[in-house]
């Protein structure tokens, strides 16, 4: 009897053991990976400028050969995101015409020459009239109010600049009373 118990116990360690064998995982079993699967992620800052002036309307108490400032300063709030290509924004003030700057509408007109803005901290540090060229406008009826150099430090950013205006009436035109409307238009560019 003692060899029959010595053969069931040998026989069912070989079986436990195959069945252990069988059933643990084995070195090469540990784990099994799958071939890697990649995402491509596109992230895209779209380049913006943006030009914000207020208030949206100056007003202007004439007087015959003199000068009449504006009410109210203009405050021009300038921003951009921009790519690393960009090296300069210029932001520019401008009429539709250089002989019509206001009108009452009857022919009376005061021309852009006699409108004279001044940004202290940009190019236009002293009353300078709305004469030059620019990319916006017409031909002489433009005035540059700052240049903002742009580099990798501030390629997003924004700026404040006070714009002061005036008509000068002391060499001309002679109008008659009225009412003088015209609209000026600020806008920036990124070079």
């Amino acid at each position: 009897m003692k060899n029959n118990c010595r053969k069931y116990a040998f026989r069912t360690a070989v079986i436990l053991t195959a069945f252990a064998l069988a059933y643990s995982p084995q070195a090469g079993w540990a784990q099994l990976n799958s071939s890697p699967s990649t995402v491509v992620l596109t992230a895209t800052l779209l380049e913006s400028l943006t030009v914000v002036a207020l208030p949206a309307a100056v007003n202007f108490n004439l007087a015959p050969g003199g000068e009449a400032l504006g009410s109210s300063p203009v405050t021009i709030t300038t921003t951009w995101i921009l790519g690393s290509t960009r090296t300069i924004i210029n932001l520019h003030a401008s009429f539709s015409s250089s002989t019509i700057a206001l009108t009452d509408s009857l022919s009376h007109n005061i021309p852009s020459a006699n409108v004279l803005g001044q940004v202290t901290t940009g190019t236009a540090p002293s009353f300078t009239a709305f004469t030059q060229t620019g990319p916006f406008g017409a031909a002489g009826a433009n005035l540059k109010l700052f240049t903002q150099s742009v580099n990798v430090s501030n390629l997003t950013s924004t700026r404040t600049d006070t714009l002061n205006l005036k008509i000068d009436l002391t060499s001309g035109p002679s109008l008659p009373a009225g009412v003088y409307i015209g609209t000026l238009t600020i806008q920036a560019q990124a070079l």
